[in-house]
Order: structure tokens, then C-alpha cells, then sequence
């Protein structure tokens, strides 16, 4: 029998900022550059009731944890449940389970915010975000610790919620937020774009990116579905979180390679070989870059120890007593 620390959102909401999310993703992107192993999320449908239960794991050697997310969404609940079990990387041992969810847009955020350091320009200081949701708030907020950002423009197709973003953003962010009516305004002399929705059709022509722009884009992750467009894709330097990604689950690469304007050669590299040092970034200040963001268990572990740590050193969670298997099999 041992004890495994139960984490709720109440005990893990106040323990990182989002530097610390982003220092923690870093370095887990670092390890996957020099081989740590990471895989892309598995997806189950049910047709009715609707719902999708998803996975995905990853090992961080260096940090010397392993785990990822399991969640699910809809079957009836209208909801959505998210599980993070994080192991000992050397022992096997099960360390913590977190409640995932008020993690999720920090982790994501912070992966965000490690390629726009790696692939925006270095002076880039406005940013144009397409979402108004949780996820488009983390981005930002990660985004802002790595650029001196001077201007940000929100759009969305509902004024109530940009115009609600830019006013919360105007308050926290040392930069002029301002709500706008269209994609094309908010994106229309941005150096950074970030998509972060559930459209399943591209938000923006890619004709309208200005040269030197850097592109997020962290909202789908679906064959059938894309933010992006292939004019995008054709223009930029492509760089997935994962490269498996790319052909696996990517709408925005695939529907690329569909109209036939890239092939699989023109997957740049995935992001921690860039992180690593091993391949380049951007190498010109006119190059379009596109960072595409689907969700690892890279971040979700990084994250997920870093909470850990923090929370045992503050007293903080609930222990749950725990078999292993040799125990629970044996009855010993």
C-alpha cells in the first residue's frame, strides 16, 4: 500500500504563474528534442450519446516523471472530465492524480509560448488572437512572457465575448487590447496570429498573413476539421508539436497535402528538435512560421511534476491509499 497525492483544481489553481508553465514546458520540449519518448493522443467516438474519450502520454527522463491526460467529453453529461496520472519516471510508482482541467489552458498556453519564442521575430510585439475562450486567455497570458507585447486585437464572432477579453486584458496586460470586428482587422499588421477555436473551417484567408508573421494555431485537432487554411500552410514554415501529428490528426496539414500545395518533406521539424538546437527556427525576418499546437502529454507531464512538486512542498492535497500490483494480485 503507498499514498498517491489527489490534486483538485482548488489545490493546484494558485501554485504556478505563467512563467513558471512556461519554464516547466520548455524544458519538457528540451527532452523530447534529445529523445524523450511522446506520442499523439488515441480518439474514441460513441455516435450516441455523443462523446469522445481521449489520451496521450508522454516520458520526461530528465524530470524523472511519465504520464498524460485522459479525458472525456459529452456521452450524455454535456461536460467534460479531465485525468492526469503522473508516475515515477524510474520506479513505475504512481506518484499523483491531478484534476486536469484548470491546468489545461496554462500547459497549453506555455507550448504556445515556447514557439512563438522560437519562431516569431524577435521585436514582434502585437498580437492578433481569433477565440475569446479559456484557451485563447492562456495563450495570450503565456504569450506575454516571452514578447514585450505593445498591441493585442481579439476577434470572435460574438461582440459580447472579445469585447469582454479585451476589457479583462486591458486591465492585466501593459498593452493596448482592443476588440475587433473580423479576422482580417485582427490580424492585419499582427507579428503574432493565434487561433484558439472550435470552428471547423479556416478563420482566415492565408493570402492576408503579412510577410514575417508567426501563426499559432491550438483549436483543432481533427482530420476533418481546420483552422488553418492551405494557403497558410504553402506560405509557412510548418512546425507541429509532434511530427507524427502532422499526418495523424492535423486538418490543417492534411487539408495542405489534400490540395496538393506541400508533401510530407515540407514538415520543418517538430517543436523541441527546434527547441534543442538541433534545427533551425526562423532564419528570415520576412519568413512565415506556423506553430501547430494539438496537445502532448509533453506539457501535460512538465506541468503536471511541477504542480506536484509545488504542492508537496506546501502541504498541499489529499492522500488516497494506493495497491501496487503485487499487492492488489496477491493479496499480500
Amino acid at each position: 500500500m503507498t499514498d498517491v497525492l489527489s490534486l483538485s483544481s482548488a489545490d493546484v489553481a494558485d501554485l504556478a504563474t505563467p512563467v513558471d508553465y512556461v519554464d516547466a514546458v520548455r524544458d519538457g520540449y528540451r527532452q523530447r528534442g534529445s529523445g524523450a519518448p511522446a506520442q499523439p493522443r488515441s480518439k474514441f467516438f460513441r455516435e450516441e450519446p455523443p462523446g469522445m474519450l481521449t489520451s496521450y502520454a508522454a516520458i520526461l527522463p530528465d524530470t524523472g516523471a511519465m504520464g498524460g491526460y485522459m479525458y472525456a467529453a459529452g456521452f450524455g453529461d454535456s461536460d467534460a472530465w479531465f485525468v492526469t496520472p503522473l508516475f515515477d519516471a524510474e520506479s513505475g510508482r504512481l506518484l499523483a492524480i491531478l484534476d486536469g482541467a484548470s491546468m489545461n489552458p496554462h500547459k497549453t498556453g506555455a507550448a504556445g509560448a515556447v514557439a512563438v519564442d522560437e519562431l516569431a521575430r524577435a521585436d514582434a510585439d502585437t498580437v492578433a488572437v481569433i477565440g475569446s475562450g479559456a484557451q485563447a486567455r492562456g495563450q495570450l497570458r503565456a504569450t506575454a512572457t516571452v514578447r514585450d507585447l505593445e498591441s493585442v486585437r481579439v476577434y470572435s464572432p460574438t461582440p459580447e465575448n472579445r469585447e469582454e477579453f479585451a476589457a479583462d486584458f486591458e486591465d492585466a496586460l501593459a498593452a493596448d487590447v482592443e476588440a475587433v470586428g473580423s479576422s482580417v482587422a485582427a490580424i492585419t499588421g499582427a507579428d503574432v496570429v493565434i487561433t484558439a477555436t472550435r470552428a471547423s473551417e479556416p478563420v482566415f484567408d492565408g493570402d492576408d498573413l503579412e510577410p514575417g508573421t508567426h501563426v499559432t494555431a491550438m483549436g483543432q485537432y481533427s482530420t476533418d476539421a481546420r483552422e488553418l487554411d492551405a494557403r497558410t500552410i504553402e506560405r509557412g514554415t510548418y512546425v507541429p508539436d509532434l511530427r507524427e501529428r502532422a499526418t495523424f490528426d492535423s486538418g490543417e496539414f492534411l487539408g495542405a497535402l489534400e490540395a496538393g500545395v506541400v508533401t510530407e518533406d515540407d514538415v520543418h521539424a517538430e517543436l523541441g528538435e527546434i527547441v534543442v538546437g538541433d534545427v533551425p527556427g526562423r532564419t528570415r525576418d520576412d519568413e512565415i512560421t506556423v506553430f501547430d499546437s494539438g496537445g502532448t502529454g509533453i506539457e501535460t507531464v512538465a506541468a503536471a511534476y511541477m504542480l506536484y512538486e509545488r504542492a508537496t512542498e506546501e502541504g498541499r492535497g489529499t492522500p488516497l491509499e494506493f495497491s501496487p500490483a503485487s499487492e492488489a494480485l496477491t493479496g499480500d
